[in-house]
Parts: C-alpha cells; sequence; structure tokens
C-alpha cells in the first residue's frame, strides 16, 4: 500500500506541478504532509532546505528522501520513477501538439494564464514557509538573511546556489550561537 501511496503522491504532485521543480514544491508538501502526514510542515521546511542546498532537481530529491523515509530504497525507486514519469511522458506528447499549434490562440493563452497561478502556489509555499522560519529563528534572524539573500541576488547578482551555501554556513556556524 505505501508503493502505491509513493507512487500517487509524487505522480499526480509532478503531473500537476507545471512550471518544473519549484511548481511542484506546494503540490509535493500538499500530499507530504497535509493528504498522507509523512512529515510536519518543519520536518518538510528542514528537507527542503537540505534539498535546496544538493545539486539537481528539487523534486526528484524531495522525492527521493520521502521513499527512503517511508519505504528504503524501494521507496526512493517508486517516488523517483513517479517524480521523473510525467514530465518524461508529457514532454513527448505535448511537444509534438504545441509544435503542431504553437501559433493557436488557444494554446498560447493556456500557456500565459497558468502563469499567475503558479505564481500564486509559490506566494502561498513562500508564506507557509515564513512562518515556520520566523518560529524557528525568529522574527530578526529571519529578516537579515532573507534580505541578505534577496540583495546577494538581485543586487549583487550571486548566483543562488551560492546564496543557499552561505546560508546553510551560517545556520549551521553562526546561528547556534546566537543567543546562548
Amino acid at each position: 500500500m505505501i508503493y502505491w501511496q509513493l507512487f500517487s503522491a509524487f505522480f499526480v504532485a509532478n503531473l500537476l506541478g507545471y512550471g518544473g521543480g519549484p511548481a511542484s514544491i506546494p503540490l509535493i508538501q500538499q500530499e507530504v504532509v497535509d493528504h498522507y502526514g509523512w512529515m510536519t510542515n518543519e520536518q518538510f521546511v528542514d528537507m527542503l532546505a537540505m534539498a535546496n542546498a544538493l545539486p539537481g532537481p528539487i523534486s526528484t530529491k524531495i522525492a527521493a528522501f520521502a521513499g527512503y523515509q517511508q519505504a528504503g530504497w524501494l521507496g526512493v525507486i517508486t517516488a523517483t520513477a513517479a517524480t521523473v514519469a510525467p514530465s518524461a511522458i508529457a514532454i513527448v506528447i505535448l511537444l509534438n501538439l504545441l509544435s503542431r499549434f504553437k501559433h493557436s490562440p488557444a494554446v498560447k493563452g493556456m500557456t500565459l494564464l497558468v502563469q499567475p497561478v503558479i505564481a500564486v502556489m509559490m506566494i502561498m509555499l513562500t508564506w507557509e514557509f515564513s512562518h515556520v522560519s520566523f518560529e524557528s529563528i525568529g522574527y530578526v534572524q529571519s529578516f537579515l538573511i532573507a534580505t541578505a539573500a534577496w540583495l546577494a541576488m538581485v543586487k549583487w547578482k550571486i548566483h543562488p546556489a551560492v546564496v543557499i551555501v552561505a546560508a546553510f554556513i551560517y545556520g549551521g556556524l553562526v546561528l547556534p550561537h546566537i543567543g546562548s
């Protein structure tokens, strides 16, 4: 039963996650935290932070972690296959259709109008994650880290991977000593 649940959770989340891994995160979170209760929201945020610090597609890392946590190595294979299958199948079918109908107003409308939905999903995810951050490290630290990350990426054009690694190091080396 757990293998079917893993497959179903990650297949559906990645099937509907139009826009890639980041767009799938809120859907995966809903399945993993809210629907199946495999982790708490705090555990999901921690796992997501760790997954972001590692190279590779985010949704496959989340699937591998959740799959292993729930059912060991066979769970990793099941959840990861379910994560990769929708995009592999869809890319073959959709690219053929899109290339055939690329000038159609309906196709242009579909691709343009789904973007605000994804933006709202990402805002909702950010809102939820900010509450976890505020509760775990406080408002001041959360604001300072978010501001530093924003400045680093937007103003100084530092690659997001470098910012993630810097935050990871800061969290491991500096945060434990603040307030102690």
